[in-house]
Parts: C-alpha cells; structure tokens; sequence
C-alpha cells in the first residue's frame, strides 16, 4: 500500500501580518498533481489542517478545492484528524456524510475518550488506520472516567489501550498529533510558528506508546524526523511558516507498506515560490543585490544607524517581513574600565560610553567630529536663549 503521509498545513496562516494563502495555493497544487501522478492508496493529514480554530473564508475555499481533487477527482481516500490549532467540532462537522467519497476527518475523540479506527484493503489485504485526534489530557480524563490522566502521555496511553490488543496478522498505521520523542523527554519544538500543546513537561509522548504499530503518522513539530524508530515519523509541515524554519526542507513522506507490514520511506520535496529566509549585509551590499520576491527577515550589518532602513529595503525585497540592525556587542577589555558613575560623565564621554556599549568599539575620529559639532551647536543654541 503507497501512503501519502502529510501534516500541519496550517490553512489560513498569517506570517508578520501578510496572508499566505496564495503561497499554501501554489504549493498544495504541487500535492495534488502529486496525488494523480502517483496515485497512492490513500492521504494522510495528521492534523493542523488550519491555523486556527476559526479559520478565515478562503482558507475553508482552499481546503475544499483540495480536498475535492484528491478524493474526487483523484479517488483517493484522505484520513485527517484534528491538531490543536483546528476546531474538533468545526472539523468534524459532516464527516459522516464525507465518508461516502472517501474523506474521513475525525475531530474529537469518540464517546469513551479513544479513537476511531478506519479499514481500508489493498491486493494483501486490509490495513486498519486509527485516528487519534488531539485532545487535552482533561477532556480524555472525563471522557474515560480516569482520574490518572493528568498528561499529554496518559492520555495518549489511555487512548492506545482501548484499541486492546492489535491482531498483528493485519497490518496497523496509527495517525496522531502530538509531541513524541524516544523517552517521553522534554526536546526543543522544531518551529517557533508550532505553539506548545501544554505548559512544562506535561505536553511529551513517549515513543513506546506506539512500538506495536506498523507504522505511526504523527503530525505537530514542523521538521520531518522519525522518533524512537524510522516507524514512527513527523513528515513535518508542506512549507515554512517562521523564519525559524529557514533550514527545513520541506515536502511530504510516501510510505511503501508491504504485505508484511514492512516499510519503505522516501522524501517528495515541495517548493514555494517565495521562500522565508534571512538576509545579513551592509545596506550598501544589501541595495547591490538582485530584487527578489521572497519574505525576508534582514539583519543590517550597519555599526551606525541607518535612516528609513524598511523602505530602502523594499526597493530591493518588496516582500521583507522584518529589519534590525546587528552589532557586535562584545566589549573590548579597556571599555570593562571605563567609569560607570554616568553623572561623572561630560556630555561627550557619555556618547562614547554609549557608542561603546552598543557596538563594542570606540568611535572614529569621524563620528567624534560629527558629536563635537552638534554638541557645539547645542551649547551655542542654549547660550543665545539665555
């Protein structure tokens, strides 16, 4: 059976206060074109479909007319559940009529707090898919009636229990959203863009959970990775969504199962068309360089400040989401001896001791010249209201 294994689409995305939309469009239609070429068996969206839990119009549009080609015109069946940006009621509103083409996507968790478990066959035979929804620990503690579930892998536990036992003569895929590392350890998230699921260490998974799956989809951190064992993986999301993700690269995973449950995984790279990067260099370098459309955070290498530097930059980088200056903040040992006691100080012992604070060296004789002028024209100023 050939796999699609895709997550955190994050619809409706809105980076530094610019719509996405337009860029999710022009990547899903490489997906799509992806789905007919290859035709898998079936798609799997392990959760984070939109950004948020009240997405806006056209992100609902986008999400139809994809998920339209794929299980209509394409025929292909798509297993989503929920992530913890996405609204389980609004997500799962109508899914039973879906399911006639195709389109199962699970919201909530079912009545007694566990998941919802979907057959499909190929030529060996049928592979049983479990959908587990995100849902907080305190929702599958009531819903289970167990008042130990008090974290992310309690809950989890509890969720994985239900199923019992797995009849290992037919092959197993669980999809999840959660954050799963090999112990249940606290690790960084992948993506600044991903919000927590909890606070503390209460939010982790422990790999194990999943060790009797023949393969686990998991959605929620950003890069694609397997945990524990290459059986169980993020594909990570379809394209960048911080800066924080400049690095990824970013695609969807095809998952060949075999008769036998074994596995085989291969990368499918998606592009945008306007990449999210970091640009350092001088203005002066910067204004040299060739016109680009991509979102752009840009760090100034500039040691003195520079005027309107948003607007020069978008002569260049039309698109530039954000401009700081960098300077090299680490002091030379005599500035660790200058005198701290600022009252101390005369007007243009002050600037220096600033100037040196901010970019780590004195100023040159130059910037001194300009100083001593408007410092004179100051004084001259204040002698001629007296």
């Amino acid at each position: 059976m050939k796999i699609f294994h895709t997550a955190d689409w994050h619809l409706g995305k809105v980076l530094q206060g610019v719509s996405l939309i337009e860029e999710q469009r022009f990547v899903f239609n490489q997906f799509t074109n992806a789905v007919k070429e290859e035709k898998p068996d079936v798609v799997i969206i392990a959760g984070d479909l939109y950004d948020r839990s009240v997405p806006p119009a056209e992100a609902v549009s986008l999400l139809d007319e994809v998920l339209w080609k794929v299980t209509v015109d394409y025929n292909t069946p798509v297993l989503a559940i929920a992530g913890n940006h996405d609204s389980p009621a609004r997500l799962q509103f109508g899914s039973r009529l879906m399911q006639a083409n195709g389109l199962h996507i699970i919201g909530k968790p079912s009545e007694s707090g566990g998941g919802t478990t979907v057959q499909i066959e190929d030529e060996f035979g049928p592979v049983r898919f479990h959908l587990i929804p995100f849902a907080d620990p305190s929702v599958i503690r009531n819903l289970a009636q167990e008042d130990r579930i008090d974290s992310h892998h309690r809950a989890m536990e509890s969720i994985i229990h239900q199923y019992g036992e797995l009849d290992l003569s037919i092959r197993h895929v669980a999809i999840a959203h959660a954050f799963v590392t090999p112990l249940g350890e606290p690790e960084e998230n992948t993506s600044d863009s991903e919000r927590p699921l909890s606070i503390g260490g209460a939010e982790y998974v422990a790999a194990d959970l999943f060790k009797h799956f023949h393969y686990t989809a998991l959605g929620h951190l950003h890069q694609a990775h397997f945990t524990g064992t290459e059986r169980i993986r993020y594909s990570g999301s379809p394209m960048k969504y911080s800066i924080s993700e400049e690095h990824h690269h970013k695609g969807f995973l095809v998952i060949d199962l075999d008769k036998h449950g074994e596995i085989k995984v291969e990368k499918r790279a998606l592009f945008q068309e306007r990449d999210i990067r970091t640009v350092k260099a001088s203005m002066a370098d910067l204004l040299q360089e060739e016109p680009s459309a991509d979102y752009v955070f840009v760090k100034l290498l500039d040691e003195a400040p520079v005027l309107f530097p948003m607007e020069k930059v978008r002569s260049v980088y039309p698109n530039a989401m954000h401009v700081e200056r960098v300077v090299n903040r680490s002091l030379p040992e005599q500035a660790t001896s200058r005198v701290t006691d600022i009252e101390r100080l005369d007007d243009r012992a002050l600037f220096e001791s600033f100037y040196e604070e901010i970019t780590g060296a004195s100023p040159d004789e130059e910037t001194r010249t300009i100083v001593d002028e408007v410092l004179h024209e100051l004084l001259t100023r204040k002698g001629e209201s007296l």
